[in-house]
């Protein structure tokens, strides 16, 4: 969790200085619309659809001892990663112009000069899919092995990239630079965790694997995972067309409250169940039905008390968080209000978004990828449907209308959620409900204590600057919380104190 929030916070200076280099201008927009396309790749044919797959199968070779042929199927799943994408990277850059035009963002192609820099940084961020999918499939293989430290840092190493891109490039090279650091991230991404291979006795054959049954076992789980993720990219592709046609900074504005709410539950969310999965394959593979239900309660119960004060700091302390983090050189106070209304409904869904991370890998614990890609894959659909509903809506209410892109992000995660908690809970025969209810009663309890102190808070320092009530804030906030906790007696907070006295005494 440590080096999830070291990483994000090198991705939030990142964002800073993207946001105080280019603003929510237009050639942010056509930047952010094409590294859609790379994304979308990486998250179809890559990303978490292969480690999700990944991992159970690579794990029960090393339970079974079979070392040798788990170093096969890393290798033969590395080769097909390239060819495949490579194939696609290859035929999505011959074809921009028309991805652009027809797909990805209509309402930049009304202009001949920003269609054409979405074209062109487009192509330039290919690349970046083929680099980050070897990455992922790299930090399969070490969480596998319970090493977790090196991959959670990677994402510090692509946002490091960012970084020289605005610092170096981008002022020779405009928003060109930012792309080409994109390549430069992602190439440190994969980097930084080759050395921890190695010293794995990782080993390279060229095959592609085709007649082996690990490799046809992991082809077959990504399927109807990676079916999921074309959903899910298909709601993002919806939101970036319909923001491209309200007009200029909308993609962006979405683009940065979005990422916001993401930096909290990375931390949170991803953080835990990245540790906690290679621990439900291990269970479950051993046929331990007890421990796997043990810990899913308990890290369900980790994420619910984490997810909801960070939600409710967001939504309260959203206005000073971005006046300080973005608010300088090219962002206006103008940007500001567009970002934080975006922020303010995505915020709503962390909790969601934090409990499904836990809930999904769980599932592919299990060897089952089908149950939550059916169940996102209707979510996502639903999603669809409520971005355009919730868009026009809110134009007839006379709000921002891409608040309304944002709030079915999050209604359509709340039922994604709440329909895989029920299914796993009859899958296992109970989740210890009464203890996860105890949990999120106590979580529910201090964050109602620390929203009326913020509140109060806030309006005291409403005159101060945007320094004071957001560090200010997020400190007598965050004393609140865990003194409430302290007082009800929560285990977590035994385990932690313990923690902590251990490591100290160390």
């Amino acid at each position: 969790m440590l080096a999830y929030i070291i990483s994000q916070l090198t991705g939030l200076a990142a964002k800073i200085l993207t946001a105080r280099t280019f603003g929510a201008s237009a050639e942010l927009d056509a930047f952010y619309a094409a590294n859609r396309v790379s994304e979308t790749l990486f998250a179809l044919l890559a990303g978490g659809a292969l480690s999700s797959t990944f991992i159970p199968a690579f794990t029960a070779l090393l339970v079974k001892d079979e070392k040798k042929a788990a170093w096969k199927l890393a290798a033969s799943i590395a080769n097909l990663v390239v060819v495949v994408i490579g194939l696609v990277a290859i035929l999505a850059g011959i074809f921009a112009p028309e991805i652009v035009r027809y797909a990805l963002a209509p309402g930049l192609s009304t202009d001949p000069a920003l269609f054409a820099l979405t074209v062109s940084l487009l192509r330039i961020q290919l690349a970046s899919a083929v680099i980050f999918a070897l990455g992922a499939l790299a930090m399969g293989i070490l969480n596998s092995h319970q090493v977790f430290l090196i991959p959670a840092l990677t994402p510090a190493m692509y946002q490091i990239g960012w970084i020289i891109g605005i610092l170096v490039l981008a002022p020779k090279m405009g928003v060109y630079g930012l792309a080409w650091g994109v390549i430069i991230g992602s190439s440190l991404y994969l980097l930084l965790q080759l050395p921890s291979l190695l010293k794995r006795g990782a080993s390279y054959t060229l095959s592609l694997g085709l007649h082996n049954p690990s490799v046809a076992e992991v082809i077959q789980l990504m399927l109807p995972r990676m079916f999921g993720a074309a959903v899910v990219q298909l709601n993002f592709w919806v939101n970036t067309i319909l923001a491209s046609k309200m007009g200029q900074g909308f993609i962006s504005s979405l683009t940065f409250g979005f990422q916001l709410m993401y930096m909290a539950q990375a931390a949170i969310a991803q953080s835990v169940a990245t540790a906690a999965m290679p621990t439900f394959s291990r269970q479950y593979a051993l046929g331990e039905t007890d421990n796997l239900r043990t810990s899913l309660a308990a890290t369900l119960r980790g994420v619910t008390l984490l997810s909801l004060p960070a939600a409710a700091g967001l939504i309260i302390l959203r206005l000073p968080i971005i006046t300080l983090l973005y608010q300088h050189g090219e962002f206006s106070a103008k940007d500001t209000q567009l970002v934080a209304w975006a922020l303010l409904w995505y915020a709503t869904g962390l909790v969601f978004h934090s409990v499904l991370e836990v809930l999904v890998r769980a599932f592919y614990a299990m060897h089952d990828t089908k149950t939550p890609v059916l169940v996102g894959a209707t979510a996502m659909g639903l999603n669809v449907g409520l971005s355009i509903a919730f868009a026009a809506l809110f134009t007839q209410l006379g709000w921002m209308p891409h608040g309304g892109l944002a709030l079915a992000n999050s209604l359509a995660t709340a039922l994604e959620t709440t329909t895989l908690y029920l299914l796993m809970r009859k899958r296992l025969n109970g989740i210890h409900g009464q203890e996860i209810a105890k949990g999120f009663g106590a979580a529910v309890l201090a964050t109602l204590f620390m929203g009326a102190v913020l509140l109060g808070w806030m309006h005291v320092t409403q005159s101060h600057s945007a320094a004071l009530t957001t560090l200010g804030g997020v400190l007598i906030g965050g004393i609140v919380y865990a003194a409430v906790l302290v007082g009800l007696r929560i285990q977590e907070v035994g385990i932690v104190s313990r923690m902590i006295r251990q490591r100290l005494s160390r």
